[in-house]
């Protein structure tokens, strides 16, 4: 993998390799391949395992690689880890805020911590609490604050240096879907500012919504790259779906899908749920095509529609196992923790 134009990206990873246990089999990171866009939300998917947050530690400086090289905002993290983390924020899967202080006063610790001066602390502090929309929680303790707040309160302790890059490991983990959404929008706020965002996350409508471009990875290799539409495509493509009204008119609907599917494709049919679907290559004249067709037999459907792929579909497809799936393992160990 040659390296790309230092100005285009933001993190550039060559055949990071990291072991544990000294073991054959202790690969955690085994030869990843990594090129995050400049000003872009990067994901990292995989199963558990896969080495996601090992690759996030690694970037971040938190441990040393075993082999490969890695640049982060220009600067080699293994010969020049200082500048890296000089250069970054890390958000991991718990919030790091002190639940007794105030979300002002949390924000000017960490401030202070940076080495900034107290007023430019306070002022730091002033702009972070405007642009995570907690001004009106400012002065109150994070305890009573709901979780989707905390997450916010958190990232902003991350941006206190307004970082080139940020690691967020699992930032939505145990959030209600409102709080996730609230992260949502301040993670997406942060890339409108020219901060770039590398993303491991458990949900994968996370990642579709707001990456870029996802790398999936497993056993700590690349397993493809692309972006969340590609990704799709990837796997097939669109498929029709009609739902009869009447089971007399199956073999009508499944002969009129079957003229549109892809050339070799049989359309598959579910007679208790009188449901025909097949894969076809071009999404909205096939559909036309088959909606004209049986309003010519006169059938009447109870439902129809062009269906595209998940990325949980396309999760499963690498990797084989579902999004779902490798989602409940995950909480499962955060329980037990």
């Amino acid at each position: 993998m040659s390296a790309p134009p230092p100005d285009q990206y933001s993190v550039v990873a060559e055949g990071l390799r990291k072991t544990y246990g000294g073991k054959a089999d202790g690969h955690a990171l085994d030869g990843l391949d990594l090129a995050v866009p400049r000003g872009t939300v990067f994901g990292l998917l995989g199963p558990n395992g896969a080495g996601k947050t090992t690759a996030v530690r690694a970037l971040s400086t938190l441990v040393r690689l075993d082999g490969g090289r890695a640049t982060v905002g220009g600067y080699d993290v293994r010969r020049d880890p200082r500048a890296v983390r000089r250069r970054i924020g890390l958000t991991g899967q718990h919030a790091a805020v002190d639940q007794i202080i105030t979300a002002r006063q949390n924000l000017e610790m960490f401030g202070r911590l940076f080495h900034l001066g107290a007023a430019h602390a306070r002022r730091r502090a002033a702009e972070l609490l405007d642009r995570f929309g907690l001004t009106e929680a400012a002065d109150k303790q994070p305890q009573g604050f709901s979780g989707g707040m905390r997450r916010r309160l958190d990232l902003a302790s991350s941006m206190i240096l307004a970082p080139e890059v940020l690691f967020l490991d699992e930032p939505t983990t145990g959030l209600d879907p409102r709080g996730r959404s609230e992260v949502w929008e301040a993670v997406r706020g942060l890339t409108q500012q020219g901060t770039t965002v590398v993303l491991t996350t458990h949900y994968l409508d996370e990642a579709d919504k707001l990456s870029d471009r996802i790398a999936v990875i497993d056993r700590g290799r690349n397993v493809t790259e692309d972006t969340p539409a590609g990704l799709k495509r990837a796997i097939g493509g669109d498929r029709i779906e009609v739902v009869a009204a009447e089971a007399r008119d199956l073999p009508v609907v499944t002969a009129a899908v079957a003229r549109v599917a892809l050339r070799g494709a049989e359309p598959e049919s579910d007679t208790a749920e009188l449901r025909v679907h097949a894969p076809v290559s071009a999404g909205v004249p096939a559909l036309t095509e088959v909606v004209r067709g049986l309003q010519d037999e006169g059938v009447v459907v109870a439902d129809i529609g062009l269906r595209r792929p998940t990325l949980d579909e396309v999760f499963l497809a690498l990797t084989g196992r579902s999004g779902g799936e490798q989602r409940e393992s995950a909480e499962h160990l955060e329980a037990a923790v």
